[in-house]
């Protein structure tokens, strides 16, 4: 390879950009060392307030943690459920007997932690379980007024820890805590029985936070997800309007760290998000990290323009060079991924950047066949799985009917042999289609009307039927015969285990985008676990008729419109079963 041809090589390229990046730098960090060391002292000043900040967010945790820990324990106590979800009790003596046991079982918790101001129970019809039994409700407050009362409900069970606060609702009582409430529900969820709170002594916080010092002046504060402040070592004087911190600023940032512009002032944020909604944020003062730091200002920026010139007119005639045959195949890359195959990249004189050139024509022509190739097979796979599951649906009523005439004939009722010949040879005809997979609703309509005229005849005693299909939706398209096997395992599932009659009625509803065709009966019925399965491939026997024609006409629904498409089933034994039948508006 001669002199001319490793010019050319993109690996040359990036070695000679390197060697003068790093000569550049080079003279940068001689002349800025000072520059350099004030960055490396910011950097490892931020790097530990972050490693302290994120150490007192997990002093925090296991704190809520163990306050999550008791909510999880108290939602789950067979006792708080049975006292809390029992409307009314056999005696007096009864109820506060299982009082007394979820008071003692609050009253351990409350015991075992030092740091717990008070753990209670606030039922939703006004029963009240404290962790001492001597606390009393203070009556000048509505419970279900305070934020954190209002905060669990509106969390639906889920733990919610609130800003610091004082807490009046025990009589005589006013401690500064942090409160975790919760929502008591009932184990399967349907009943709201209560809310639970656990109050955390403030000063646990206080005596965790306020030794942690951050250079002469920095130090470490609290908020919650609103910006109010939780801790912060010098409160009162927040709350005096005397210091000001920029909780706007903290509020839109992540965990990371922002300076503040205030001059001399300046501080560095050092922000840790915390699991419960809170911000733990580190406060250091910038003009501590590095004294004397206005001597070399001058001369760095008088440098500092001469080396961003250098570097810019270097870096404008390297990567130009470097990076337009990069940026050209980017360019095709981007039409490729929008879809358009049918392009070729002209090969560059760079030697690297050529090959991939080359390559990527060789791969985009190679997708582009197998896309086709792809294509051409599922839409093969399709039709051939469409055409394989319809033709499960194997007309045995034909059977039954063709039995059922020649019955008739032989008791000589040729009216009945001519209405249900006529209801057949109208079945077999909407059952054609002349081949087409989508018929109109009222062809489909027409299908099952015929179905339902040879059914009635054959169970005159037995069944009856209603079709109210909607006039407005008769012209849309449809899977072919998707009533029929529905109907059809109403009738042999459902009415004929029936006693006595039963009847089956279709119905149409619409949506904006969709029509759902309802069939309903009021025969034997499902239990939930056989609702549930009856779509479900792996449930369905090979002997079991009506199974495979429910599940086939599900499939079909599926491949043709896409899987949000399909049926549904709602059943009760002894009631009825309702289907319902999805499938977008076809014109």
């Amino acid at each position: 390879m001669n002199l001319f041809t490793r010019f050319r090589s993109f690996q040359t390229n990036i070695v000679l950009a390197f060697v003068l990046v790093i000569l550049m730098t080079i003279l940068i960090m001689s002349v800025t060392s000072y520059y350099l060391s004030r960055d490396s002292v910011k950097t490892n000043t931020q790097a530990y307030t972050l490693e302290l900040v994120k150490q007192v967010n997990q002093n925090i945790k296991s704190y809520v943690n163990g306050m999550k820990y008791m909510s999880s324990l108290v939602a789950n106590n067979r006792s708080v459920q049975q006292y809390l979800s029992t409307e009314s009790f056999e005696s007096l003596r009864e109820e506060k007997k299982q009082k007394d046991t979820v008071s003692d079982f609050l009253e351990a918790m409350f015991i075992s932690r030092s740091d717990i101001a008070s753990i209670n129970i606030f039922g939703s019809d006004d029963k009240f379980i404290s962790g001492r039994k001597d606390f009393e409700l203070n009556p000048n407050f509505e419970i279900k007024s305070m934020k954190w009362y209002k905060d669990a409900i509106a969390a639906n069970g889920a733990d919610v820890v609130s800003s610091s606060h004082v807490q009046p609702i025990i009589k005589g009582r006013y401690p500064w805590v942090v409160s975790l409430s919760r929502e008591l529900l009932s184990h399967d969820g349907t009943q709201k029985l209560g809310v639970f709170l656990v109050d955390l002594n403030f000063n646990v916080l206080s005596d965790m936070l306020k030794d942690i010092k951050l250079g002469d002046r920095g130090y470490v504060f609290i908020i919650d997800s609103s910006g109010k402040i939780v801790y912060h070592p010098q409160q009162q004087l927040i709350y005096s309007n005397l210091k000001s911190e920029l909780i706007d600023n903290v509020l839109a940032n992540t965990s990371g760290t922002f300076t503040s512009d205030e001059g001399s002032r300046s501080r560095i944020y050092s922000i840790q998000d915390s699991d419960f909604g809170w911000k733990i944020i580190g406060v250091s003062y910038v003009n501590e990290l590095v004294a004397n730091q206005q001597n070399m200002r001058s001369s760095f920026i008088l440098l500092g323009i001469i080396c961003i010139v250098i570097a810019i007119m270097i870096s404008v005639l390297l990567t130009q060079r470097i990076s337009q045959p990069i940026k050209m195949l980017e360019h095709h890359m981007k039409e490729v991924e929008k879809g358009n195959f049918d392009i070729h990249v002209p090969v560059p004189r760079t030697i690297e950047i050529g090959r991939l050139a080359r390559t990527f024509n060789i791969m985009v022509g190679k997708i582009k066949e197998l896309m086709t190739q792809a294509i051409s097979d599922q839409e093969q796979k399709r039709k051939s799985e469409i055409k394989a599951l319809q033709s499960q649906i194997n007309p045995h009523f034909l059977y039954n009917t063709l039995d059922s005439i020649i019955w008739m004939a032989e008791s000589y009722k040729a009216k009945e042999i001519t209405i249900m010949t006529s209801a057949l040879a109208k079945l077999l005809r909407s059952s054609i289609s002349k081949g087409e997979e989508l018929v109109q609703i009222s062809t489909e309509v027409e299908h099952i009307t015929s179905y339902l005229k040879i059914q009635k005849m054959r169970y005159s005693n037995k069944m009856d039927y209603l079709v109210e299909i909607s006039e407005s939706l008769r012209d849309y398209l449809s899977i072919k015969l998707i009533l029929q096997p529905i109907v059809e395992n109403a009738i042999y599932h459902g009415i004929k285990k029936k006693r006595g009659s039963g009847w089956i009625m279709i119905r149409s509803e619409e949506t904006e985008s969709d029509i759902l065709l309802i069939v309903e009966d009021n025969g034997y019925g499902m239990d939930n676990e056989k609702c549930k399965s009856l779509l479900h491939p792996s449930t369905i026997r090979s002997g079991s008729r009506g199974g495979v024609g429910v599940r086939n006409v599900h499939e079909r629904l599926q491949l043709y419109f896409g899987t949000q498409y399909g049926l549904s089933y709602t059943s009760e034994l002894g009631v009825g079963t309702v289907v319902t039948i999805r499938f977008p508006k076809v014109l």
